[in-house]
């Protein structure tokens, strides 16, 4: 796996996947939120598979 997620895209890839994992405990209480799982995954591995085929990086050169 080649990192392909750069730092700012990082940091917002935390945070929405926070915000999605806060509508477990707070706000609806839905299990939905379950999905902000996935975005911090990619966060902390540097490695986004959607972007691998689309053909995108954000990490630079």
């Amino acid at each position: 796996m080649e990192a392909n997620v750069g730092k700012t895209d990082r940091i917002i890839r935390i945070v929405a996947g926070l915000a999605l994992l806060s509508l477990i405990f707070i706000g609806p209480k839905t299990w939905w939120g379950l999905i902000g799982v996935v975005p911090l995954a990619t966060a902390f591995i540097n490695f986004c598979p959607a972007y691998r085929l689309l053909g995108f990086n954000t990490l630079g050169k």
